[in-house]
């Protein structure tokens, strides 16, 4: 996609890396065609046979690692200091007719993982990720609750292998009882391994549980909370920006890891949960600054957008 008339790019300099939060993108990118990740349905793969399945998942594997690493040189090239992973690396890999893992990698994928891993950590871009809507631990349906922990314990292998820090979940649906529906998620965490466990995250949302739904939850199982501001002004709680801030961030026992978005139509229209393509300035709280965070940016125009907001929040 072709650069807008007045937009800039390349590394924005960091003057006093104190001053504000590091600012994170979100899995893709407008202005860096080449990179691209990979998927493949079920469907599709069904009709093939077992070896040539194989292959063509390994394959993807392959596509989609040598992908990451392509978006972490990006990050750097950019200095965008946080990179939210695609969550399909491993294209249909907790599928129950397809299940595999990093150990059935080939030797020279494994590499480009190491290597992705080892380039973030020497340029200090924070990793993390966010499964998709349908990963929910507080299902009273068993298999639905059993194929989240799947997915789940897959991300923490990968987390592991990458060096991420967070995966962060929604609360899911209600079913009509809140206080069950939260109940059941603290029943499954004791279901996850440590390095699963450890490193998830819970995130309010713009339709069911706000705030002041969760904290209760993240205070009695440590678990910390992804505070969405966006969503905490679509569903407000009570709370204002700052006070939410301030619980959230002592829920954590490491950076913690915000996300901050803009509506699409702005405040007044009837569906103000959707996202805009960039973030506009008021939307960033002043709370937020000069402390030691990650916000991700949730924005339609992907990195754009990150550069923007790093240029309005140093003016």
């Amino acid at each position: 996609m072709a650069r807008r008339s007045g937009e800039q790019s390349g590394p924005v300099r960091d003057e006093k890396p104190s001053d504000r939060p590091r600012l994170g993108l979100c899995c893709l990118f407008v202005d860096e065609p080449d990179i691209q990740f990979r998927t493949a349905t079920a469907r599709v793969l069904g009709k093939l046979s077992n070896d040539a399945r194989r292959t063509r998942l390994l394959d993807l594997a392959h596509e989609n690692f040598t992908a990451l690493l392509a978006a972490i040189r990006a990050c750097g090239r950019l200095g965008i200091r946080a990179f939210r992973v695609m969550s399909g690396l491993l294209p249909l890999s907790t599928h129950l007719d397809f299940l595999y893992n990093l150990g059935d990698l080939r030797p020279e994928t494994l590499d480009l993982v190491a290597e992705a891993a080892n380039l973030a950590r020497e340029q200090s871009i924070r990793l993390s990720f966010h499964p998709d809507q349908f990963v929910l631990l507080g299902s009273p349906r068993e298999e639905v609750t059993a194929a989240a922990l799947r997915d789940l314990e897959q991300h923490a292998e990968l987390a592991e292998a990458l060096g991420a820090d967070a995966i962060t979940i929604h609360g899911g649906g209600s079913y009509g009882d809140k206080p069950a529906a939260l109940e059941r998620v603290v029943r499954t965490l004791d279901r996850l391994s440590a390095r699963a466990r450890t490193r998830l995250t819970i995130e309010n949302d713009d339709k069911v549980f706000h705030v002041c739904d969760l904290l209760p939850l993240c205070r009695s199982s440590g678990l910390p909370l992804t505070y969405d501001v966006h969503h905490h002004r679509c569903l407000p709680d009570g709370l204002s920006v700052a006070e939410a801030t301030r619980l959230a961030l002592a829920t954590w026992n490491r950076e913690p890891l915000f996300h901050v978005s803009s509506p699409k139509e702005g405040w007044s229209s009837n569906q103000p949960w959707r996202h805009a393509d960039y973030v506009r300035r008021p939307d960033f709280p002043d709370e937020w600054l000069g402390l030691r965070l990650t916000v991700d940016v949730e924005a339609k125009a992907k990195e754009r957008a990150v550069l923007q907001l790093e240029r309005e929040l140093v003016q």
